[in-house]
């Protein structure tokens, strides 16, 4: 749509935001990144998002819509002419639904176990991390995205997780690639799009940034 003001308040480090950039991107959309400071939060975001005051907020046309996953639904719909994410088919859409809120049930809070814990909660939370993967390479199957032949809803929930990876290996001390080769042969794969690779954060930035974080949360 011609005209159209696209911002998305976000962070650098946050999986979420980076759901709302991939969508965009793999729509072709022309959008202004506007970093949010959590501490202290900017008067456009407490506008914008008043009830969770979570990133990320997309900004379309000067109304706000928030949460990632209800933001990419947005994105497909309004730009519904272009690279649809979700499947025409309303059972193949009910199915894309339900794993990426899988995705979203799962994932991020097993990770950040991994870095935040010790001893045998740490050890507990890569075991159920390295199955929630195992899990997911099994809904993927020998199919190049979890959609099929292309490119999709669910990817875009779960790739952004991918650039955390190197953090949660290294503090918990195993590998992603040895457990499950074909979800990260799939990630792989995924980072080769434009779309993915220039929405993502840098793998060690973000490893610095969880030690940072651990120094300020005091654990050690």
């Amino acid at each position: 749509m011609a005209g159209d003001k696209v911002v998305v308040l976000g962070t650098y480090v946050s999986m979420f935001s980076m759901r709302a950039q991939v969508a965009l991107n793999e729509k072709g959309i022309e959008y202004e990144k506007k970093e949010e400071d959590l501490a202290n939060k900017s008067p456009l975001f407490l506008e914008m998002n008043p009830v969770h005051k979570k990133i990320p907020v997309l900004i379309h046309n000067g109304k706000p819509v928030c949460e990632s996953l209800i933001i990419v639904q947005y994105i497909d719909e309004v730009w519904h002419d272009k690279n649809p994410l979700l499947p025409s088919d309303p059972y193949q859409r009910a199915q894309a639904r339900f794993w990426a809120d899988f995705v979203d049930k799962k994932v991020y809070d097993c990770g950040r176990r991994i870095w935040a814990t010790k001893g045998e909660e740490k050890e507990a939370a890569k075991k159920e991390f390295i199955g929630i993967m195992k899990t997911l390479e099994g809904e993927l199957g020998n199919k190049p995205y979890f959609g099929g032949e292309d490119f999709g809803y669910v990817d875009v929930a779960l790739i952004p997780f991918y650039c955390w990876f190197h953090a949660y290996e290294n503090f918990g001390n195993f590998k992603t690639e040895t457990e499950c080769p074909k979800l990260v042969e799939w990630a792989k794969r995924c980072m080769q799009r434009e779309s993915v690779s220039k929405s993502l954060a840098d793998p060690h930035k973000i490893y610095e940034f969880v030690v940072s974080l651990k120094k300020k949360l005091g654990i050690e």
